[in-house]
């Protein structure tokens, strides 16, 4: 039986892969992001909305009658030292990248516990497990999105559905035409490392639509994100003290700019 599924962000990249893989596998799939995608189904859908929200849990209802997996993906990407990003752009990334996650949760969360089944996909980042610096609003925007899907993962449990959270490393995508930086070397890093990231959002769809089936939590997408993940946890004296040196090498380079 085909699933019911919502992707946000679906209109390109990881979402519209997603969105893609999961329709290639026989579900129904509302495609969902600011502008409606080109796609069978689709919605318009502002993440940072309510009245919009609701609005597709009413499509969801009366075309499928429900849903079975809600995929939050929606995401902007920031980068900048703590003292130079100015707090509307605070605003911004954690309107976009944790409240959205928040009110796709809030929405269809009520749905699916009455049901007793179905699965809430939230995206994060490694970021949001490694937090790196001069990256501190979208560290904390996506580490949010961590501490919700722990929350989740056991909370909606008794009731049949399940969580997976995603933190995948630099995937190849359009990410980087959101970037918001008061540092223009660091906002240049960021998009060097997503044009140049080696997995591609087809690659990382893949892994999610196979976790999601094989209902496992946690999604790390590449061995190097796994390795560091491992070590933070494990050797956190050491992380530091490369995190440390990252950032010394992050001042040089603004300064040099």
């Amino acid at each position: 039986m085909s699933r019911r599924v919502l992707v946000t962000g679906a209109g390109s990249g990881l979402g519209r892969a997603m969105a893609d893989r999961f329709t290639a596998a026989g579900d129904r799939v509302l495609y969902t992001d600011l502008i409606p995608p080109d796609a069978p189904n689709s919605l318009a859908l502002n993440v940072r909305d309510d009245d919009a929200w609701a609005a597709a849990r009413a499509w969801c209802e009366e075309r499928w009658g429900g849903l079975d997996i809600l995929v939050n993906n929606a995401g902007v990407a920031a980068a900048g030292r703590i003292e130079a990003v100015p707090m509307e752009d605070w605003h911004w990334i954690i309107e976009t990248n944790l409240l959205s996650t928040v009110r796709g949760c809030r929405t269809f969360v009520p749905l699916l516990k009455a049901q007793r089944s179905g699965h809430v996909v939230n995206v994060a980042s490694l970021a949001g497990l490694l937090t790196p610096p001069a990256m501190g609003s979208y560290n904390v925007s996506k580490a949010g999105v961590v501490a919700l899907s722990d929350t989740l993962r056991s909370e909606l449990a008794p009731f049949g559905v399940r969580t997976t959270l995603v933190c995948p490393g630099f995937v190849r995508t359009n990410l980087a035409t959101s970037v918001r930086s008061p540092d223009p070397a660091l906002a240049e890093l960021t998009t060097k490392l997503v044009t140049r990231a080696r997995l591609s959002a087809e690659e990382v769809a893949a892994k999610v639509v196979d976790a999601v089936d094989h209902g496992r939590y946690l999604v790390l997408t590449e061995r190097v994100g796994r390795l560091a993940w491992l070590a933070k946890r494990y050797a956190p004296a050491l992380v530091h003290s490369r995190t440390v040196a990252a950032a010394e090498r992050l001042h040089r380079r603004i300064e040099a700019q």
